[in-house]
């Protein structure tokens, strides 16, 4: 009797291991194409397995908790924002929990984007919380905790990922950081003979550099055209600064006019640099800005097929714009 008893119980326990085994790697059915679950910081492994079936998984809340807890890593979830679809196991769902494979974002910042196309960007964003909807950039950088520091120029381009639901102020916070760190590291490489006083400017002339490069080789020649002005006390001239200052009033098209009207970025009509960055610059513009070509090049006119063409003189300049703009 005791060994029928034995038996029995054995076979129980070997049928519901097996049976155990199969429903965990059973293919789930979604009620929904995409599952969205959602988990808050805290949620208890029961109430994880509920706001899974609630969400769209088609199975046993119960069951799914017991394989939760008999898994041993039912304390391992990890919060956060999931997506689900195609083919699903509890033990797959249970290892995506575990791993924190949330549901990912991206967003690019590029090189050379002013603020205002950031703030497009991230409105454009998918699942990214607006929270700096209209706020004005000073208020931005507030709540960045860096008041009375300009918006413009300080976040870094790169892909940034992001879970759904993230907040967009969090996002640039990283940018921002990231900007903080690569700018020191510039800054740390700087030429010891360079006129800049600051990061802060050599941040503002990477910005320039970075908008007057067409061909990436040609960087650290143009930032040296505009250290040697520095030095000399040259005006910059540089075209993207006027565009810059002159706002929503630019057309596309650059005037003469629109050279000789003063703002505080027309670097026709003020010397030094302007008050502020005029976009972002990437990792390339920045060590440009700090490291720049030894040469005494003080002008550059494109040649029209995206590189430059350097010149010590305004003789050697003349020529290079009747070749190169006038076809003379």
């Amino acid at each position: 009797m005791v060994r029928r008893l034995i038996g029995f119980l054995l076979g129980l326990v070997l049928l519901t291991a097996a049976l155990g085994g199969w429903w965990v790697n059973h293919a789930l059915t979604l009620t929904t194409e995409v599952v969205d679950l959602s988990i808050e910081p805290g949620t208890s492994p029961r109430a994880v397995a509920q706001a899974a079936v609630d969400a769209g998984v088609n199975t046993s809340a119960l069951a799914l908790y017991w394989w939760f807890r008999l898994s041993g890593q039912d304390r391992l979830i990890k919060a956060g924002s999931y997506e689900f679809e195609g083919e699903l196991t509890p033990a797959t769902l249970l290892a995506r929990l575990v791993r924190g494979d949330a549901a990912m974002r991206a967003v690019t910042l590029v090189e050379g984007w002013t603020f205002k196309q950031v703030r497009a960007a991230l409105r454009k964003a998918e699942q990214l919380t607006p929270d700096t909807y209209g706020l004005e950039p000073d208020l931005i950088m507030n709540n960045l905790d860096r008041p009375g520091l300009p918006a413009e120029g300080r976040f870094y381009p790169d892909t940034y990922t992001y879970a759904k639901g993230s907040s967009d102020l969090a996002l640039l916070k990283r940018a921002l950081r990231a900007m903080d760190a690569h700018l020191q590291v510039a800054w740390q490489a700087r030429q010891s003979d360079t006129p800049l006083k600051t990061p802060e400017q050599l941040l503002t002339l990477a910005s320039i550099v970075e908008k007057e490069t067409g061909l990436a080789r040609d960087r650290p020649m143009i930032a040296s055209v505009f250290t040697n002005r520095l030095r000399l006390g040259m005006p910059l001239q540089t075209d993207p600064t006027v565009i810059y200052g002159m706002g929503q009033q630019f057309d596309g098209n650059l005037r003469k006019r629109d050279l000789l009207t003063d703002t505080p970025w027309n670097t026709y009509t003020r010397g030094g640099l302007p008050p502020t960055p005029i976009a972002m610059p990437g990792k390339a513009a920045l060590l440009a800005a700090a490291q720049p070509a030894q040469s005494r090049a003080l002008y550059f006119v494109a040649r029209g097929d995206g590189s430059s063409e350097f010149s010590e003189n305004l003789e050697s300049h003349n020529r290079a714009v009747n070749k190169f703009q006038r076809g003379q």
